[in-house]
């Protein structure tokens, strides 16, 4: 019998909507380091560790190795994008369902954990904010400048694990809206590795990367784990 102890949940597209901004930070700091790229070439890499992804933008357009100090200052003028923007923006949008989910998933005993491809700077400008970790809502958070390596890669999840005392990752279940998130959650060896379409990818996108689920809405998280067995 294999009993849920820990649910990590992605940040942006999966508990928090995307309303585009990640995208316009992500162009308008490589345009001012010479690169112009298309919303389509942004959104494929949502969901990896943000130095990568920048890594990977910076090589798919020049065709060369990335100068590591570039990835870097492009970051920095990134996370300073992000941070404003979710310390300011008029109105932060916490996806419909997920706050109730939080607090069913708490009742049943299950803790509440929380992964980003974002720095935890910026990370923290998200939740601070929601305040979902001061009024108990999740209990970790973990970003992908505290591992060794971000998404595909399962060093968030076992961060969480570790901290929660779970050594069973069947355990464990994993909710994202990006291939990674799935192939995060695969890696990892969680029971599920639950796909949304809130985010950056539709169903027929997702389906191919091998998800336990693919849900619509966050509600339909309970009805998943209400069936398990007994």
């Amino acid at each position: 019998m294999s009993t849920i102890g820990l649910v990590v949940f992605d940040l942006a597209g999966t508990t928090v909507k995307d309303d585009g901004q990640i995208g316009i930070c992500f162009q308008d700091a490589m345009a001012a380091a010479g690169y112009v790229l298309a919303t389509d070439d942004i959104y494929p890499l949502m969901g990896y560790k943000k130095p990568e992804a920048i890594r990977m933008m910076i090589e798919a357009v020049s065709g060369q190795p990335a100068d590591p100090a570039q990835v870097a200052a492009i970051h920095d003028s990134f996370e300073s994008r992000m941070v404003q923007h979710y310390q300011q923006h008029a109105v932060l949008e916490v996806l419909p369902n997920v706050e109730r989910v939080f607090i069913a998933l708490k009742k049943q005993g299950i803790r509440v954990g929380l992964n980003t491809g974002f720095s935890r700077v910026i990370a923290d400008a998200i939740v601070h904010r929601l305040g979902w970790l001061y009024h108990g809502l999740a209990d970790y958070l973990v970003a992908s400048d505290e591992v060794p390596a971000g998404r595909p890669h399962p060093f968030m999840i076992q961060r969480m694990m570790e901290a929660a005392g779970i050594t069973d990752a069947k355990q464990v279940v994993k909710v994202g809206d990006t291939e990674v998130d799935v192939h995060e959650g695969i890696n990892a060896g969680c029971l599920y590795s639950i796909a949304v379409t809130t985010g950056a990818f539709s169903r027929e996108a997702l389906l191919p990367h091998g998800p336990s689920h693919i849900i619509d809405d966050m509600a339909e998280l309970l009805s998943i784990l209400a069936i398990l067995p007994e």
